[in-house]
């Protein structure tokens, strides 16, 4: 396996930082007439979410907006923490370095928009979706193929645990 440096990052990882619209979304959303809101999620991508923390990767969704809906899937999936309506994502990543006592070596932040940029440059691995702007695919060190919403997070999570070496342990579970 050909070593680089997004590689060697992500061995470090032990925590997995996700946007949510865009990211877990294709950031597209849907409205009803009242209060009413929907957001799909790729059910594959919660699956990576769930064998993140079964290998001890936590994961924290950051989002600017707030929806019930991002409560109810992080709760599913076990997520660790979740900031939503967020105006400052380099801000909350410095509140979540300092309340968790997370390192940024330790941390991969994976976004798809402008306002990801400042908490992109505060981690140890920044990866971007395949759909991301140009600026934030610029900014990461590693590149989904897949698009938000559509397989780019499992895509972040296989990369890190192989990386790891601990993607074949993992799957191993699954053979039995």
């Amino acid at each position: 396996m050909i070593e680089t440096p997004a590689r060697e990052k992500a061995r470090s990882v032990r925590w997995l930082v996700l946007d949510v619209d865009g990211v877990l979304t294709d950031g597209r959303l849907i409205l009803d007439g009242g209060a009413g809101e929907w957001k799909a999620f790729d059910v594959r991508d919660g699956q990576r979410i769930q064998l993140a923390g079964r290998e001890g990767i936590r994961t924290v969704f950051l989002t600017g907006r707030s929806s019930r809906v991002v409560e109810r899937r992080a709760a599913e999936l076990g997520v660790h923490r979740v900031f939503q309506g967020v105006h400052d994502k380099g801000a909350a990543m410095e509140l979540f370095f300092r309340e968790e006592g997370a390192r940024p070596e330790e941390t991969a932040y994976l976004g798809d928009d402008l306002v990801d940029l400042p908490a992109l440059r505060r981690v140890g691995l920044a990866g971007a979706v395949g759909d991301a702007v140009p600026e934030v695919q610029a900014a990461a060190d590693w590149v989904a193929a897949a698009p938000g919403g559509r397989g780019a997070v499992r895509e972040f999570v296989e990369f890190i645990l192989v990386a790891q070496g601990r993607w074949e342990g993992a799957v191993e579970r699954y053979r039995r």
